[in-house]
């Protein structure tokens, strides 16, 4: 499902909001995720699933072309957890 399809889905889903509503409100959830995320907070949808952040260490790799050693630096990545209700649902599917 893209972003274009889940605003069409509210709109769908008996609800009398227009496209723009359901946009602006998949955007505002989106980026108040994408907000608690950068300020390193953890987002918890419970039965969905969280969002957190984990810290990825410097370390070294091979240029796959060149087979020289490059440097990666450490980073911040999103990470999702699902959640039990989740797990079961796709897991019966």
């Amino acid at each position: 499902m893209t972003k274009s399809e889940l605003i069409e889905k509210l709109m769908d889903n008996g609800s009398e909001l227009n496209k723009k509503e359901s946009e602006l409100i998949v955007n505002t959830i989106f980026n108040s995720i994408t907000d608690s995320l950068a300020y390193g907070d953890r987002v918890e949808i419970r039965g969905f699933g969280s969002f957190s952040i984990r810290e990825r260490d410097a370390r070294q790799a091979r240029n796959p072309k060149s087979g020289r050693l490059i440097s990666i630096p450490a980073k911040k990545t999103p990470f999702f957890k699902t959640g039990k209700e989740l797990r079961e649902r796709v897991d019966f599917c």
